[in-house]
């Protein structure tokens, strides 16, 4: 079954000469079926890229997916025409006054790891989102720097600076076997990291109810789970294109930022060669996993969200 798009949002294009199966939504409204209603909450300056990675993503699962783009009230994207965002997103304080539930929503990362939580502009939003996934959404799935911000509002648990940026392809250990978000998944995996901020092991072991499931000698913790708050907290970029890394590096060594060729990423290290994609097949199954779990579990009058399951 296909991703439910709007016809004239970019991503449609895209991965339907990817090989995608998506569906407009005057397709969607013919077919007598309840789609998984999923939001993404999207923090990331390339707006229309982000939305491309996660669509590829929870699209690819055999049942119909309804894609909400979401954005922060007040907060203005600067690098995404101000068409697209009217066009395709709304803000969430109309999705909150509208009383929508979601059976699965995604919060994205965003580039401002440098700042406390607390000096972010749009933090007592997004806590309030948080907030509200308690009783509004089936699943959530905090990315990067949204996870972090999401198990340190929960939590208490506080993301440290790192002396140097993380970056590159990275090994991961997988510390869960039998977890239904993990099926299918290597003991060894490579995924993308690029963060100047880690969460710590230990403070995450101390906390109650919180269980890592993929980790990392060389970067830590990876993908926590949350049961309590029915949420997955990821602090790496399974959903990054081949090219992200090798953008993300052209873009720092043009501004004179410095910045150590991503590890492990291009053939010998060399920034001339094309770079190697060896965590697309780990990415489709942690998302369709996530998005099969939601299947099994979601209530089907989304009004039961937060109630107990009998």
């Amino acid at each position: 079954m296909p991703i439910k798009l709007p016809a004239d949002l970019p991503a449609y294009d895209v991965l339907s000469k990817e090989g995608v199966m998506v569906m407009s939504e005057d397709q969607a409204s013919r077919q007598d079926i309840r789609p998984l209603r999923i939001g993404l909450l999207n923090l990331m300056p390339k707006k229309i890229q982000t939305e491309n990675q996660f669509a590829r993503l929870i699209g690819a699962t055999p049942l119909q997916i309804e894609l909400s783009l979401i954005r922060m009230t007040e907060h203005e994207a600067r690098n995404t025409a101000a068409e697209h965002m009217e066009s395709f997103y709304r803000p969430f304080a109309e999705v909150a006054d509208a009383d929508e539930r979601f059976d699965g929503l995604v919060i994205t990362g965003a580039p401002i790891e440098h700042l406390a939580f607390d000096e972010v502009t749009y933090w007592d939003e997004l806590q309030q989102v948080m907030d509200w996934t308690q009783s509004h959404v089936h699943s959530t799935f905090g990315v990067c720097w949204g996870g972090m911000a999401m198990i340190y509002h929960f939590h208490g648990v506080q993301k440290h600076m790192l002396d140097q940026k993380a970056f590159g392809c990275i090994r991961h250990r997988n510390c869960a076997p039998a977890s239904p978000y993990l099926r299918g998944f290597s003991d060894d995996m490579v995924m993308p990291v690029s963060r100047w901020t880690e969460m710590k092991r230990d403070e995450i072991e101390a906390v109650g109810g919180l269980d890592i499931l993929i980790d990392s000698a060389e970067t830590g913790p990876c993908l926590v789970e949350d049961t309590a708050h029915r949420a997955l907290y990821i602090f790496n970029h399974l959903e990054y294109d081949s090219g992200t890394l090798k953008e993300e590096y052209d873009r720092d060594i043009a501004s004179g930022t410095p910045v150590n060729v991503p590890a492990n990423y291009y053939p010998g290290d060399d920034p001339s060669q094309p770079p190697q994609n060896r965590w697309r097949s780990h990415a489709h199954l942690l998302y369709g996993n996530w998005i099969n779990e939601i299947y099994q579990t979601t209530p089907f009058d989304l009004h039961g969200l937060g109630e107990p399951s009998h």
